[in-house]
């Protein structure tokens, strides 16, 4: 017991702690924001830094070390070298596993079809970037080397054009970027997951973007939009063109555009033969979700549907069943699978070692002042060598005066070490060109050789005239820049894989509905039930919630339009057929629940329409009533809620109809008048307006509710009609204070 009692004692000394950290057996306090920072920060930033974040060259670090990799084993223009050796060489530079570098490879060949302008060319299994079931050989069967293109990515990388930085051993130098000629960036899609961040960048056509490319280094106000239609993809297919969609990609670098397959009717064989899908999907993918929905009875027009990859590219079949309509049927997959998907963009680049999403203009711009110090570098390199250069040949000039000299200077020196000393002296050339001229071979020593030698002083004194007057002028390397995309574009450049289908010509997607007679009820709480002819019929009492009834029964058809009007001013649109079909047994679907409506609001009206005609007529509590055309809530698009559907100024809306013609409606108010008026005397105005006063109130007066005017309403109608608005109305009659007149 005293043992027990020891224990617990120990155990409630215990220290509490937020955070800790072990070492050496012991726990130490320390705060978990602390550890945070300490531990997890820098990984992060490491991530981000380092791994998974492209920088302007267009490359993330396992890109560039396999590419230099590649360079450095002579695989540009080269031979190909099986995949294996690849692998094992850049582990030098990348040390994460074998795995992970040649599934960074497989991503960059032409076999696998991953980018418009591959990196590297592939001999062999590469697997495929639109299946995922079609993977690459392992890396000991597979042969690879470095694509034709490369000679713009790593050309006049040895003339000090980028930094080089220590490996993770410090035993080899490697780049901290490429010197890429174009844009690349841009020109190859791009994605990565960090800590706290992604990137997700689509590719564009090479010729658009040094032509877009050299249009801004000319003029920075260009319009893009001119020069760069849209991305282009890999795979191809159709995107479809919004511009605000593209101008908020190319304005912020964020957004999303819609990609959808590209297909051919094979009318002998009854079959839709479908060659190109969106970079999202995968053939799998689009096969598995399109025979869900053939299992699901929401697509019928199919019987069969396989993959016929093969030799001669991607392609999915579709056979369809007599009198099957192709085209119908693939707008309706389009919306149904993934045959048609978005592409998130996120142009979250480094620079400086900064991640910041990007427009695309900031992108090129970003580029340009890159490939600008590129230049520069390179040409202040030739320019040092060719100084150098010179400065040798001018000490070889004077040898030029005396050969005869030179000799006998080195003959007659009787130690080694002052050789160069005494050709200083003897010829009043600094030591540098005094070691080149001791260096000179005996063979050498002759008029022929020095004067071919000294003659290209001229020309190199020409040439550094030439780089200084580039070094000195912003202008002149653009237009190097400039010459350069303009020859990249010319020689590289492809026509669009993907095509442009513009938003306005988009067919829209009309998927038949069963059209049949429906009851449609609506209770006073916001149950809805459509019931058909028939079941009504063979049903008893209606369920209702407790102090629930019946506020509302149209005679309609399953493809009406039905609008559903809140006390929130807003309205929620949807299909009869949306609902199923119900019993009077049942209480029916609670329509806010159903329709996704915000917290507390409640449905006060229904209208059914089928092609928007007629109007509706809202009455408010201050007396003012508006007319608004039934035609302005059609949307163009399938929005389901429209806000702003009345006034909310004129106070709570009492009474809401909906009318084809003019008719005779009946108010009240809370001091007991009644007023007649002809809903002729209101101008339809747009939705939302106040309206107009047609019932005058005093104060704390209200009107209770409008009615349409109905025969046994009242005994004289005309009783309570004026001939001016607005009006204060009569006093209800005894004989007409009726149960319709009490009514609330």
């Amino acid at each position: 017991m005293a043992q027990r009692k020891s224990r617990k004692n120990t155990e409630n000394t215990k220290p509490k702690i937020t955070g800790y950290i072990a070492g050496s057996g012991e726990i130490h306090k320390e705060k978990i924001v602390d550890t945070l920072e300490n531990n997890y920060m820098p990984y992060a930033i490491s991530v981000i830094v380092s791994r998974a974040i492209p920088e302007i060259d267009g490359f993330k670090p396992s890109h560039r070390k396999l590419l230099y990799t590649m360079y450095r084993m002579g695989l540009l223009g080269g031979k190909y070298v099986k995949s294996a050796n690849i692998v094992g060489e850049t582990m030098k530079l990348n040390p994460h596993g074998d795995a992970a570098i040649y599934e960074t490879m497989v991503r960059l060949t032409r076999g696998n079809e991953s980018l418009l302008h591959p990196y590297i060319d592939s001999k062999g299994a590469f697997g495929s970037a639109f299946s995922s079931r079609d993977t690459p050989a392992a890396s000991r069967y597979t042969e690879a080397r470095l694509d034709d293109i490369c000679k713009v990515v790593f050309g006049d990388i040895e003339k000090d054009t980028v930094d080089f930085v220590d490996n993770y051993d410090g035993t080899i130098k490697e780049p901290t970027l490429l010197p890429v000629a174009f844009p690349s960036i841009l020109v190859n899609n791009n994605t990565g997951i960090a800590v706290g961040m992604a990137s997700s960048i689509c590719s564009f056509n090479l010729s658009e973007i040094c032509e877009t490319a050299i249009a801004l280094i000319k003029d920075p106000s260009h319009d893009i939009h001119t020069t760069l239609k849209a991305p282009d993809f890999p795979g191809g297919g159709q995107i479809i063109y919004n511009r605000d969609d593209i101008d908020k990609i190319y304005n912020t670098g964020r957004g999303g555009l819609r990609v959808r397959a590209k297909y051919s009717y094979d009318k002998a064989n009854n079959c839709i033969d479908i060659t190109e899908i969106p970079p999202t999907t995968t053939i799998e993918a689009i096969i598995d979700k399109t025979v869900d929905m053939v299992k699901a009875g929401k697509v019928r027009e199919i019987s069969d549907i396989r993959d016929e990859t093969g030799i001669n590219g991607l392609k999915i079949t579709i056979d369809l069943k007599r009198g099957a309509d192709p085209d119908k049927l693939m707008l309706k997959l389009y919306r149904l699978t993934p045959l048609e998907d978005t592409f998130s963009c996120n142009f979250n680049v480094l620079i400086g070692g900064i991640p910041k999403v990007c427009s695309v203009r900031e992108l090129l711009e970003e580029w340009t002042a890159f490939r600008i110090e590129c230049i520069k570098r390179k040409v202040y390199y030739d320019l040092t060598k060719a100084k150098e250069k010179l400065h040798l040949l001018k000490g070889l000039a004077k040898i030029l005066l005396d050969i005869d000299k030179a000799v006998r200077i080195v003959r007659e020196t009787d130690e080694e070490r002052d050789v160069v000393p005494n050709l200083m002296i003897g010829f009043g050339i600094d030591k540098i060109q005094a070691e080149y001229v001791a260096e000179i071979k005996l063979r050498h020593l002759n008029r022929e050789y020095i004067l071919k030698r000294t003659q290209e002083i001229e020309s190199l004194e020409s040439q550094i005239e030439e780089w200084q007057a580039i070094l000195d002028s912003k202008q002149k390397v653009k237009s190097i820049i400039v010459k350069e995309l303009t020859e990249i574009s010319e020689k590289y450049g492809k026509v669009r894989k993907s095509d442009i289908i513009f938003a306005s010509d988009e067919e829209v997607i009309i998927e038949e509905k069963p059209d049949y007679p429906v009851h449609l009820f609506l209770t006073s709480q916001g149950y809805f039930k459509k019931i058909t002819p028939q079941s009504l019929r063979m049903s008893g009492e209606q369920k209702l919630k407790e102090g629930d009834t019946i506020f509302q029964h149209i005679e309609a058809n399953n493809n009406i339009d039905l609008l559903f009007f809140t006390d929130k001013s807003q309205v929620y649109k949807a299909k009869a057929y949306d609902f199923d079909d119900s019993k009077a047994s049942v209480l029916g679907d609670y329509i806010p629940a159903k329709l996704s409506m915000d917290e507390g609001e409640n449905v006060i009206y229904m209208a059914v329409t089928s092609d928007y005609s007629g109007f509706m007529l809202f009455f408010y509590e201050n007396g003012k009533a508006a007319k608004t055309e039934l035609s302005a809530y059609v949307t163009k698009t399938n929005r389901r809620k429209l806000t702003g559907a009345y006034s909310d100024k004129c106070g709570k809306c009492v009474s809401i109809h909906q009318m084809f013609d003019d008719n005779d409606i009946m108010l009240k108010s809370s001091a007991s008048r009644l007023l007649l008026i002809n809903s002729g005397v209101i101008s339809p105005k747009s939705k939302g307006v106040q309206g107009i006063q047609v019932m005058t109130l005093k104060k704390n007066q209200s009107v209770l509710w409008a009615k349409i005017l109905t025969e046994n309403m009242v005994k004289n109608p005309d009783y309570y009609r004026t001939k001016t608005l607005p009006a204060l109305g009569r006093l209800a009659k005894g004989e007409d204070i009726g149960e319709q007149i009490s009514m609330m």
